[in-house]
Parts: structure tokens; C-alpha cells; sequence
């Protein structure tokens, strides 16, 4: 995890940077566009430091943190990913329209990884977590 955090991190910069610099002189034109991008960089950065902290403090975690962990990548992946194509398509010259619906998977796939940590973390915190049905038999 912490590895994945830096690299997401690292990436985050260099294209924060990129989106800063060469991108907005070449799509002045299309504002929106550079705030798609950025929207992707700004998710990138805090996927790659909510690895980070976990990955840092995985040992307070008693529970595997791989659901997690594959949810929050794909789900990084796909949204940041498919923002960065989607914003300079123009700019390379095709249509990759069809990335579109990986946008909102990837923030699906990015709340479900989060909502599994919370779950996971609850259940550590009260074994009692969810409280059984008394009325069960």
C-alpha cells in the first residue's frame, strides 16, 4: 500500500504540474477542460495519501485490507484515468467517449472501497457489529 500511495502521489504532481503548465496553454480554449484534469489529479492525490496513511498504520488494522485496497485502486485508476483521456482527446487528435462510463465506476468503486473500510473498522472496534437479531432462532 504505501508503495502504490507514493507512486499515486509522485504521478498526482507530475501531472498537477503538466495540467499547470503545458496543458492550459494548449487548451485555452476549453477551461472546463483543465478543471476535469485537475479534478482527476485532486482525486489521484487523495487516493495516494489515504494509501499512504494505511499503509503506514496497517498494524493497527486486525482485519485484511485487500478488498480495500483493490477497490481503491481500480476505482482511482478508472476515475483519474479516464479524466486525463477524456480532457486531452481534442488534443490527441480521437474520440475516447467510450471512457466516459469509467469515470463514475471508478468513484463507485471509490466509495464502496471506503464504505468496506468503515464496515471492517466498526466490526474490529464492536464484535458486536452489526447486533444480531434476537429474534432469530
Amino acid at each position: 500500500m504505501i508503495v502504490v500511495g507514493i507512486l499515486l502521489i509522485l504521478l498526482s504532481i507530475v501531472l498537477g504540474a503538466f495540467g499547470a503548465h503545458a496543458l492550459k496553454d494548449i487548451l485555452k480554449e476549453f477551461p472546463e477542460k483543465i478543471v476535469s484534469f485537475e479534478t482527476g489529479v485532486r482525486y489521484q492525490m487523495y487516493s495516494g495519501l489515504a494509501f499512504l496513511i494505511i499503509g503506514l498504520n496497517k498494524d493497527k488494522f486486525q482485519f485484511s485490507l485487500n478488498a480495500v485496497f483493490w477497490t481503491w485502486l481500480i476505482g482511482t485508476l478508472f476515475f483519474s484515468v479516464s479524466i486525463y483521456f477524456l480532457a486531452i482527446q481534442s488534443v490527441l487528435g480521437v474520440s475516447l467517449k467510450f471512457l466516459g462510463p469509467f469515470t463514475p465506476l471508478g468513484g463507485l468503486l471509490l466509495i464502496i472501497g471506503w464504505l468496506i473500510l468503515l464496515l471492517k473498522f466498526l466490526k474490529q472496534s464492536n464484535p458486536q457489529f452489526p447486533k444480531p437479531n434476537s429474534d432469530t432462532k
